[in-house]
């Protein structure tokens, strides 16, 4: 049974085994926050002596203890309550600079360390009979029964009789008592909300700098293909029907051999053309949308690739990127996977586009490598994510997920 299973809401029903069991679990649980009392109580009188002892320099240095300490205690109980409510807690501490003796200064303008001193107060006082709660309601009835066999008091004995009452609070509020220790934890312990929103903005931030780098390399390669390309070509067919109309009297034939290769270069004009605006947006992802751009990819690769994509018609820019992204991490199996096959799965679902691309090759994709980066730089941009889980000999596995509305 493993103890730190997320909690699941309990009905108050009649005993059954599978309560039952849970109930144990939960007051197990419920034991080990308790006895975080003795180092929650110890560590915070040790946090309040530090902020007046630091006058004199002897709280500096211990602080130089009370804080890691506080810290790993605090972490132990984030990695447990969010196992618990099926979530990460994670940590926010600022980054302390200099030597260790000033650390404390940083310490000391760091709201996680106070949020962190917030929940020694916590699990010192209301922390502590939360957890206990369940742990006495179970435990008492059963320290009767032992009284009543040992100590021959017929006292033990009827107290154990009417322990009913007893058991029951122990039935019903079990699990209501852990998941409260769990989520208080969670309110202490987690980011609040200016720090979420601010760790948001700074995403943000970033996602557009670098939306914005990837913009202005994508403009200068159209530039470049142009330029190289189609642009080189017009000119040429420029100067061929220049010569030719002068080649028109004295040389028929050379003024037809010229216009000929004008037109086969007109032709291989519009193909750059072609190439160029695919680059920018497929006309397959206007006419089919996302699930038909991917099929017409797959086809055209080599390695046979199964698609089973089934999602609505959703903006244009995040039908662009999605595309983009499976033909980055397709291209990545026929280059270096040495793939048998390839999958590409797709779902529409609470306003989030989920796609998942697969293959059976031999694993090891580098998540910082320049093209799932570029895949996590482009869907980041949408507030989208990106997971790769690529063992060594495989298979790999990568899912992105976007939130989009439909058109």
């Amino acid at each position: 049974m493993d103890v730190l299973a997320p909690i699941r809401p309990l009905p108050v029903s009649p005993v059954d085994e599978t309560g039952l069991r849970e109930r144990l679990r939960l007051t197990l649980v419920g034991a080990g926050y308790a006895v975080s009392f003795v180092p929650g109580l110890v560590l915070a009188i040790l946090t309040l002596l530090c902020i007046p002892l630091g006058l004199v320099g002897v709280g500096f240095l211990a602080a130089l203890g009370v804080v890691p300490a506080t810290a790993a205690l605090t972490g132990v109980h984030r990695r447990v309550s969010g196992r618990l409510l099926g979530e990460p807690i994670e940590a926010s501490y600022a980054p302390a600079r200099g030597i260790a003796l000033v650390r404390p200064a940083y310490w000391l303008r760091d709201p996680a360390r106070w949020r962190d001193f917030g929940f020694l107060c916590f699990a010192a006082t209301g922390g502590f009979v939360l957890s206990l709660l369940p742990v006495v309601l179970l435990t008492t009835p059963i320290t009767w029964l032992i009284l009543a066999f040992t100590a021959g008091d017929w006292a033990w004995v009827l107290l154990f009789v009417f322990s009913g009452p007893l058991l029951m609070a122990w039935w019903v509020t079990a699990e209501p008592l852990v998941r409260a220790r769990a989520r208080t934890e969670r309110a202490i312990l987690g980011h609040d909300r200016v720090a979420a929103l601010a760790e948001r903005v700074e995403r943000v931030e970033e996602s557009r700098a670098e939306t914005l780098d990837h913009s202005a390399a994508e403009v200068r390669r159209i530039e470049r293909d142009l330029h190289d390309g189609a642009q080189a070509r017009i000119a040429s067919v420029g100067m061929s029907v220049g010569l030719a109309e002068k080649l028109l009297q004295t040389d028929p034939d050379g003024a037809a051999a010229l216009l000929r290769e004008a037109r086969e270069t007109t032709m291989d004009a519009l193909d750059d053309l072609r190439s160029v605006v695919r680059g920018i947006h497929p006309p397959v992802l206007a006419d089919r949308g996302l699930a038909g751009a991917i099929e017409a990819l797959a086809l055209a690769l080599p390695v046979p690739v199964a698609v089973a994509v089934a999602v609505p018609r959703l903006p244009a820019p995040v039908e662009s990127a999605a595309y983009f992204a499976v033909a980055e991490c397709l291209a990545n199996t026929v280059k270096h996977a040495d793939a048998s096959r390839a999958w590409v799965s797709g779902s529409y679902a609470e306003q989030r586009l989920r796609l998942v691309v697969g293959d059976d090759g031999r694993g090891g994709a580098d998540p910082a490598g320049s093209g799932l980066a570029g895949v996590a730089r482009r869907l980041a941009a949408f507030d989208g994510t990106v997971t790769i889980d690529s063992p060594d000999g495989g298979p790999t596995t990568v899912r992105l997920e976007v939130p989009c509305p439909t058109v």
